[in-house]
């Protein structure tokens, strides 16, 4: 366990696998009549509870000082509140497997918003990347979804949003990580603020009796809870170990799990354009994830 706490290869593996079951979970919740935004309220406040006990244990209890603060807030938005919101709204629309494929532009993203916010340079590799990368993603945006079931474009647009949140918040907790803080307890905070957003939303959209329906199905919302507690404790320790690129990376194993569960276990079926963009979208996150090694592509 020591060893795969420091090595980011074994973390990125772990990370991807666990976030990959987020998306047949999630689709069959919503199937299940569950509203997307109190499947993403089980996540953030499972995963935070659950950390947040683990830290209390071990007598581990962390400050609210004003830059834990702001980055509990900003991180619970664009990390988590958000982009799960958008993903479960997705996902009885496009699919999980579709949805998965989506994660898989989120390298390509944040090196763009990197060279954008000066944290690389731009390099011919990567830019070559970011086009072939943009290129797979419209490939995949065409099909819309599922065969039998094509979904609408404002639906394909939702998902699409999703990387650019993802990506956003890879740059964030990488540029303004508290110091002195650890991964868990950055990991429960994070998620306690975005159960907290998502709750206020719940209550004043009027969904507050939508929690009785989470009775009806204890085991997933259990394996949902234990699932994403483990992720999200991976998760910031492969952040602090691997940085924000590297880290983006775990789009490649969670969409292998997203696909690999929507056509095995619930009955998706895919375009042959959407499975090749999808190969060109890994080519251009392959050639994107080259050009960080090249000497120009360094930290400007």
């Amino acid at each position: 366990m020591k060893h795969l706490w420091n090595s980011a290869f074994g973390l990125l593996i772990v990370t991807g696998g666990l976030l990959g079951l987020t998306l047949p979970f999630g689709k069959m919740a919503t199937q299940g009549g569950i509203p997307a935004m109190l499947w993403a309220f089980v996540i953030s406040g499972g995963a935070g509870s659950v950390l947040f006990l683990n830290l209390a244990l071990r007598r581990q209890f962390f400050k609210l000082t004003r830059p834990r603060l702001r980055y509990f807030i900003i991180v619970a938005a664009i990390s988590y509140a958000i982009p799960n919101l958008l993903m479960f709204s997705a996902i009885p629309h496009l699919g999980a497997g579709y949805a998965g494929i989506m994660f898989t532009l989120s390298p390509v993203i944040t090196l763009v918003l990197s060279i954008l916010l000066g944290v690389r340079r731009p390099n011919l590799l990567g830019i070559a990347g970011i086009a072939t990368g943009f290129i797979g993603a419209v490939m995949v945006a065409l099909t819309r979804g599922v065969v039998d079931r094509p979904a609408e474009l404002f639906r394909v647009v939702i998902g699409l949003l999703i990387p650019f949140c993802l990506a956003a918040g890879n740059i964030y907790r990488t540029y303004d990580w508290p110091k002195d803080s650890g991964p868990i307890e950055l990991a429960a905070g994070s998620h306690l603020t975005a159960a907290l957003m998502l709750l206020t939303g719940l209550i004043g959209l009027g969904h507050g009796g939508s929690f009785a329906l989470l009775a009806q199905m204890p085991v997933l919302v259990l394996a949902q809870i234990a699932s994403a507690s483990a992720m999200f404790a991976f998760f910031f320790r492969l952040q602090a170990v691997g940085g924000p690129v590297y880290l983006s990376q775990i789009g490649y194993v969670a969409a292998a799990v997203g696909l690999g569960a929507g056509v095995l276990y619930l009955g998706e079926h895919y375009r042959l354009l959407t499975w090749s963009g999808a190969a060109i979208i890994v080519i251009g996150v392959m050639m994107t994830t080259r050009a960080q090694s090249q000497p120009n592509s360094r930290r400007a």
